[in-house]
């Protein structure tokens, strides 16, 4: 591991390129508004009190109003990430979890097997839905971090490491459990079944430990009729202000105007197109090719779950700016397609959108995910199709 964070730019360069510094910079500004604004922390306030009932053995799942709006939805063992946020002033804890966020997504992808050059292009391409993100102090910025690290550790031959990061995405808030994908790309399977196995186990009992063992398996019972019951909520809501259910699914539901859609229906042929290139096993031996699953998982987590939203698209977009340095020529309609989910995806969940284009055509027929869904397709193409040299060991 430290091998690996060795390649991290901290205290090596005198230099401290544009793009790093907007990427902090962005971070840090959109937390202190939030943490300056009236009820504009809900969500932290959220996560914090997970790790405070869960101590108490509290229900994790229903409402506290006063305590905070809406609900948790996270797994028990999210206690443990927060826990050290938890302890601290709201003021302090937002600004650091905020920030952590920042840094885990940044280190995830500094330590992809890209240049210098490349790092910093996706960190400009995925800048503003990061801030996004960050100003509903969310956790999503990190979940990318851990797919991506579960991939960087597992081409390492680390499937310890790359395991631990399966295994903590997915008990956490399940969107992580796509990245055993990577599975497939590991040296020694037997190792990895194993150490997956033994973290799932440990981080299954390890809130014992702030708890107890009856109430944390209760926990998890709670969690599944939570997320059923948020998928419920979500598929039967077409109101243009409904700030979920932005996926694929969600874009059809809303522009036929009509609840009564299937997730199967899209879901069963994306798995289908997800699987079927993976058995082009020859390809394996090439980064090219691996990365541009890395790209489709990231996509893939977001642009097909009911409960997606806007703050969430910092996950896909990375996905989004791993396939663009992956083209090898920049042609007119490459950049073409960046623009458009730059547009259309990221720019329109911010105030440079005007109100009626962002409410009335955007949200209103959950658009933000389209240009998504179309470089999911082309990536689909491309894994489908194309051949991988495979002696390329860093992407220039």
């Amino acid at each position: 591991m430290n091998v690996l964070l060795s390649k991290v730019p901290f205290g090596r360069n005198k230099k401290i390129d544009f793009p790093i510094l907007l990427w902090f910079a962005l971070a840090f500004v959109a937390v202190l508004l939030e943490s300056l604004r009236d009820n504009s922390i809900n969500n932290y306030i959220i996560f914090k009190q997970v790790f405070w009932h869960l101590t108490e053995q509290k229900n994790l799942y229903i409402p506290y109003p006063a305590e905070y709006g809406d609900t948790n939805h996270y797994g028990p063992s999210f206690a443990l990430l927060i826990a050290p946020f938890a302890v601290l002033p709201n003021w302090l804890g937002v600004i650091l979890w905020s920030m952590a966020n920042a840094a885990v997504l940044f280190i995830a992808i500094k330590l992809l097997p890209i240049s210098r050059k490349n790092f910093l292009i996706v960190l400009l391409i995925s800048a503003v839905e990061m801030e996004t993100a960050t100003h509903s102090v969310q956790y999503n910025p990190m979940v990318a971090a851990f797919v991506i690290l579960a991939f960087v550790f597992i081409e390492k031959k680390n499937d310890f490491w790359g395991t631990f990061f399966i295994a903590f995405g997915f008990i956490t808030k399940l969107y992580g459990i796509a990245a055993i994908t990577f599975f497939l790309f590991s040296k020694d399977k037997v190792k990895f079944i194993l150490y997956f196995a033994m973290w799932m186990v440990v981080l299954f009992c390890l809130p014992m430990i702030l708890s107890s063992p009856a109430y944390i398996i209760q926990c998890y019972s709670d969690w599944y009729h939570s997320i059923s019951d948020k998928i419920l909520q979500n598929t039967g809501n077409l109101s243009p202000n409904h700030m979920q259910d932005i996926c694929v699914m969600g874009m059809i539901r809303r522009t036929l105007h009509t609840t009564n859609f299937s997730d199967l229906v899209v879901l069963g042929p994306a798995v289908v197109l997800f699987a079927l290139p993976l058995l082009r096993f020859s390809q394996y031996k090439s980064l090219l090719f691996r990365l541009r699953y890395l790209a489709l998982i990231l996509i893939s987590i977001v642009i097909f779950s009911d409960s997606a939203e806007s703050s969430t698209y910092v996950i896909p977009v990375v996905g989004v700016a791993i396939w663009y340095i992956l083209q090898p020529k920049k042609s007119a309609w490459v950049i073409g397609m960046l623009v458009f989910v730059l547009l259309v995806t990221t720019l329109s969940a911010t105030d440079l959108c005007p109100e009626y284009i962002k409410h009335n055509i955007i949200r209103a027929y959950a658009l933000k995910t389209l240009p998504c869904f179309i470089v999911w397709l082309i990536l689909i193409w491309e894994v489908a199709f194309k051949k991988f040299d495979p002696h390329i060991t860093e992407v220039q």
